[in-house]
């Protein structure tokens, strides 16, 4: 799994927004909240609109809101918005890897990467991250310790 600067940018963003779940949060404040480019950030958030994570509202005193709650709103949804695929192999979806010969056992490996990126990242929600802050307790080392524990694609 690679992390664009766009995907680490649109959780910074969705972040910031779930901070505030009854506010509109505009993008300047969005952008100096978190050190991010404007322009960059522009982008970022109308493909967050148009995956349904977002609402915007237009005016000066309009913004950015969740449609959902932080806490249905999962690291891995913010991601998918943005790139498609959490594993890609040469550019696709890790399940298209295709493989002949001696070097056929690979597509189940990509496929195992996949399934551990997605057990980590679709089970951690806004709102975990958002806790980890103020409670002082980190939600997200125990949920990996779990899954962890999971066997990946049948075998470990």
């Amino acid at each position: 799994m690679f992390v664009s600067a766009r995907s680490d940018y649109a959780l910074r963003a969705m972040l910031s927004i779930a901070a505030e779940p009854s506010n509109l949060v505009k993008a300047s404040t969005l952008a100096e909240q978190q050190g991010l480019p404007m322009s960059f950030l522009q982008g970022i958030l109308l493909d967050l609109r148009r995956t349904g994570l977002l609402h915007s509202h237009r005016g000066g005193l309009g913004g950015y809101q969740l449609t959902r709650p932080a806490t249905e709103i999962t690291v891995g949804e913010v991601l998918r918005a943005l790139t498609g695929s959490l594993t890609t192999v040469r550019g696709l979806p890790a399940t298209a890897a295709t493989y002949a010969g001696a070097a056929t056992g690979l597509r189940e490996v990509w496929i195992a990467v996949n399934e551990a990126i997605e057990g980590v990242v679709d089970d951690i929600s806004l709102a975990d991250l958002l806790s980890q802050g103020t409670r002082g307790t980190p939600p997200i080392k125990p949920k990996v310790d779990q899954i962890n524990r999971q066997p990946l694609g049948g075998r470990r």
